[in-house]
Protein backbone atom coordinates (compact mmCIF):
# COMPACT_ATOMS: atom_id res chain seq x y z
CA UNK A 1 0.00 0.00 0.00
CA UNK A 2 1.41 3.09 -0.90
CA UNK A 3 1.94 6.54 1.35
CA UNK A 4 -1.65 8.04 0.17
CA UNK A 5 -3.52 5.20 0.75
CA UNK A 6 -2.33 4.71 3.79
CA UNK A 7 -2.44 7.67 5.08
CA UNK A 8 -6.87 7.86 3.60
CA UNK A 9 -7.15 4.48 5.16
CA UNK A 10 -5.78 5.55 8.56
CA UNK A 11 -7.71 9.27 8.63
CA UNK A 12 -11.03 7.48 7.23
CA UNK A 13 -10.82 5.08 10.11
CA UNK A 14 -10.18 7.98 12.55
CA UNK A 15 -12.80 9.86 11.67
CA UNK A 16 -15.14 6.70 11.51
CA UNK A 17 -13.81 6.25 15.38
CA UNK A 18 -14.70 10.07 16.49
CA UNK A 19 -17.79 9.47 14.75
CA UNK A 20 -19.00 6.10 16.75
CA UNK A 21 -18.30 8.22 20.11
CA UNK A 22 -20.41 10.94 19.05
CA UNK A 23 -22.71 8.45 18.47
CA UNK A 24 -22.73 6.03 21.17
CA UNK A 25 -23.19 9.27 23.32
CA UNK A 26 -25.72 10.58 21.39
CA UNK A 27 -27.74 6.84 21.62
CA UNK A 28 -27.51 7.28 25.97
CA UNK A 29 -29.08 11.03 25.63
CA UNK A 30 -32.65 12.35 25.46
CA UNK A 31 -34.02 15.29 24.32
CA UNK A 32 -33.50 17.63 27.20
CA UNK A 33 -30.18 16.05 27.77
CA UNK A 34 -29.00 17.42 24.34
CA UNK A 35 -29.88 20.94 25.45
CA UNK A 36 -28.24 21.15 29.03
CA UNK A 37 -25.19 22.93 29.78
CA UNK A 38 -22.68 23.57 32.45
CA UNK A 39 -23.40 26.66 32.50
CA UNK A 40 -25.08 29.82 30.58
CA UNK A 41 -22.03 30.94 28.91
CA UNK A 42 -21.36 27.31 28.07
CA UNK A 43 -22.46 25.35 25.15
CA UNK A 44 -24.88 22.14 24.83
CA UNK A 45 -24.30 19.13 22.88
CA UNK A 46 -26.57 20.34 20.35
CA UNK A 47 -24.71 23.50 19.94
CA UNK A 48 -21.48 21.88 19.85
CA UNK A 49 -22.92 19.53 16.91
CA UNK A 50 -24.36 22.28 15.39
CA UNK A 51 -20.67 24.15 15.13
CA UNK A 52 -19.36 20.91 13.98
CA UNK A 53 -21.87 20.21 10.81
CA UNK A 54 -21.26 23.75 10.09
CA UNK A 55 -17.64 23.71 10.08
CA UNK A 56 -18.13 20.20 8.10
CA UNK A 57 -19.74 21.34 5.47
CA UNK A 58 -18.09 24.52 5.03
CA UNK A 59 -14.47 22.81 5.28
CA UNK A 60 -15.62 19.33 3.15
CA UNK A 61 -18.00 20.78 0.06
CA UNK A 62 -15.52 21.64 -2.83
CA UNK A 63 -12.71 20.31 -0.65
CA UNK A 64 -10.18 20.45 -3.68
CA UNK A 65 -11.40 23.70 -5.46
CA UNK A 66 -12.54 26.01 -3.17
CA UNK A 67 -11.27 27.54 0.22
CA UNK A 68 -12.76 25.47 3.10
CA UNK A 69 -14.06 28.96 4.44
CA UNK A 70 -17.27 29.22 2.57
CA UNK A 71 -18.94 32.90 2.04
CA UNK A 72 -22.21 31.36 3.36
CA UNK A 73 -21.29 29.93 6.23
CA UNK A 74 -21.92 32.13 9.50
CA UNK A 75 -20.04 30.27 12.42
CA UNK A 76 -21.42 32.76 15.24
CA UNK A 77 -24.92 31.50 14.10
CA UNK A 78 -23.75 28.16 15.13
CA UNK A 79 -23.32 28.74 19.04
CA UNK A 80 -26.89 30.09 19.02
CA UNK A 81 -30.12 28.66 18.23
CA UNK A 82 -29.11 25.03 18.47
CA UNK A 83 -31.20 21.89 17.09
CA UNK A 84 -34.53 21.73 18.43
CA UNK A 85 -34.74 17.96 18.84
CA UNK A 86 -32.21 15.20 18.68
CA UNK A 87 -33.71 14.13 15.50
CA UNK A 88 -33.30 16.99 14.26
CA UNK A 89 -29.68 17.37 15.68
CA UNK A 90 -28.68 13.61 14.04
CA UNK A 91 -30.00 14.45 11.03
CA UNK A 92 -27.90 17.18 10.38
CA UNK A 93 -24.67 15.51 12.17
CA UNK A 94 -25.08 12.70 9.63
CA UNK A 95 -25.34 15.57 6.62
CA UNK A 96 -22.10 16.24 7.75
CA UNK A 97 -20.27 13.16 8.36
CA UNK A 98 -21.69 12.16 4.56
CA UNK A 99 -19.96 15.47 3.29
CA UNK A 100 -16.65 14.73 4.98
CA UNK A 101 -16.82 11.04 3.86
CA UNK A 102 -17.79 11.98 0.25
CA UNK A 103 -14.63 14.62 -0.04
CA UNK A 104 -12.64 11.75 1.58
CA UNK A 105 -13.30 9.29 -1.15
CA UNK A 106 -12.48 11.72 -3.63
CA UNK A 107 -9.08 11.77 -2.76
CA UNK A 108 -6.55 9.56 -4.84
CA UNK A 109 -3.52 9.79 -5.99
CA UNK A 110 -3.65 12.00 -8.96
CA UNK A 111 -5.17 14.62 -6.87
CA UNK A 112 -3.57 13.59 -3.70
CA UNK A 113 -0.58 16.38 -3.93
CA UNK A 114 -3.14 19.38 -5.04
CA UNK A 115 -2.86 22.49 -2.03
CA UNK A 116 -6.39 23.47 -0.66
CA UNK A 117 -7.14 26.64 1.19
CA UNK A 118 -9.02 27.30 4.35
CA UNK A 119 -9.55 31.00 5.19
CA UNK A 120 -7.26 31.76 2.13
CA UNK A 121 -3.96 30.11 4.30
CA UNK A 122 -2.53 26.98 1.56
CA UNK A 123 -2.89 23.46 2.95
CA UNK A 124 -1.13 19.81 1.83
CA UNK A 125 -3.99 17.38 2.09
CA UNK A 126 -2.81 15.88 4.70
CA UNK A 127 -2.20 19.32 6.74
CA UNK A 128 -5.96 20.15 5.90
CA UNK A 129 -7.30 16.47 6.95
CA UNK A 130 -4.98 16.25 9.94
CA UNK A 131 -6.23 20.03 11.33
CA UNK A 132 -9.71 18.99 10.77
CA UNK A 133 -8.80 15.43 12.64
CA UNK A 134 -8.01 17.19 15.52
CA UNK A 135 -10.81 20.04 15.53
CA UNK A 136 -13.50 16.89 15.67
CA UNK A 137 -11.86 15.09 17.93
CA UNK A 138 -11.80 18.02 20.51
CA UNK A 139 -15.13 18.41 20.41
CA UNK A 140 -16.36 15.28 20.33
CA UNK A 141 -14.67 14.77 23.15
CA UNK A 142 -17.01 17.38 24.84
CA UNK A 143 -19.76 15.97 23.43
CA UNK A 144 -18.74 12.79 25.75
CA UNK A 145 -17.38 14.58 28.90
CA UNK A 146 -21.25 16.69 28.54
CA UNK A 147 -22.79 13.50 28.32
CA UNK A 148 -21.06 11.33 31.01
CA UNK A 149 -21.43 14.58 33.39
CA UNK A 150 -25.10 14.04 33.08
CA UNK A 151 -25.83 10.32 32.75
CA UNK A 152 -23.13 9.91 35.94
CA UNK A 153 -23.85 6.53 37.13
CA UNK A 154 -25.71 5.63 34.20
CA UNK A 155 -23.20 6.09 31.61
CA UNK A 156 -22.29 3.01 29.01
CA UNK A 157 -18.78 3.00 29.09
CA UNK A 158 -17.47 4.01 25.69
CA UNK A 159 -14.10 2.32 25.85
CA UNK A 160 -12.17 -0.13 28.66
CA UNK A 161 -13.98 0.68 31.75
CA UNK A 162 -12.24 2.49 34.79
CA UNK A 163 -10.19 -0.74 36.59
CA UNK A 164 -11.28 -2.93 34.18
CA UNK A 165 -7.53 -2.67 31.65
CA UNK A 166 -6.05 -5.73 33.16
CA UNK A 167 -9.00 -7.95 32.45
CA UNK A 168 -9.26 -6.26 28.94
CA UNK A 169 -5.98 -7.18 28.44
CA UNK A 170 -6.38 -10.48 29.45
CA UNK A 171 -9.23 -11.37 27.18
CA UNK A 172 -7.31 -9.64 24.30
CA UNK A 173 -4.32 -11.05 24.19
CA UNK A 174 -5.06 -14.78 25.39
CA UNK A 175 -7.93 -14.77 23.55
Amino acid sequence: MNFEDNYLKSTLYEFNRYKTLGDKTFSQLNEQEIQWSYSEDENSISQIVKHIVGNMLSRWTSFLTEDGEKSWRNRDREFINPYTSKKEMIVAWEKGWTCLFDALSAINKTNFSTTVYIRNEAHTIIEATNRQLAHYASHVGQIVLLGKMQKGDQWKSLSIPKGESKAFNAKKFNS
